[in-house]
């Protein structure tokens, strides 16, 4: 590869800027590292402790407590996610409400999953209300797209 500028190296965009002296260091400004701290080895070859271990008395027994896990499983009597409806609706009906629907649908179908009955309450309900809602939309709007081509095409 040849440098765009072989007879002028002032030119040359990997050549030092004028007044570069590369005796001077970039971070002279800043201060050198602490000095380096030699810590003696013992004769096993493991460093020794900041502090002593701690010296229990003769005869003390140290409990340790079990690990406890704990989880929740899946609802017993799961609540409907109405996931087939918010499909219908988001495809047929109203879009933006069916993605909602859709969403909260899965968000019910997780809570469910998981043993949230709370979650999965609020959820549900509100894919609910929002099937319903595009529903009564998509209706509304096939009824009157109905009754305009029949005026219009009636006259």
């Amino acid at each position: 590869m040849s440098k765009p500028y072989p007879d002028e190296p002032s030119k040359d965009p990997s050549a030092p800027p004028p007044g570069w002296d590369p005796a001077v260091k970039a971070g002279a400004a800043y201060p050198p590292p602490p000095p380096y701290q030699d810590n003696p080895m013992p004769p096993g070859g493991y460093p020794m402790p900041a502090q002593p271990y701690p010296q229990y008395p003769q005869g003390t027994t140290v409990t340790v407590q079990p690990t406890i896990y704990v989880t929740q499983t899946p609802l017993a009597h799961p609540l409907p996610d109405y996931l087939g409806y918010s499909i219908f609706t988001m495809l047929c009906c109203c879009l933006p409400l069916g993605i909602a629907a859709l969403v909260y649908s899965i968000l019910t179908r997780e809570a469910n999953h998981q043993g949230n009955q709370e979650a999965a309450q609020r959820n549900s309900r509100l894919a609910r209300i929002l099937n319903h809602t595009a529903l009564g939309i998509g209706i509304a709007i096939i009824i009157l797209y109905i009754i305009y081509f029949t005026v219009i095409v009636a006259h």
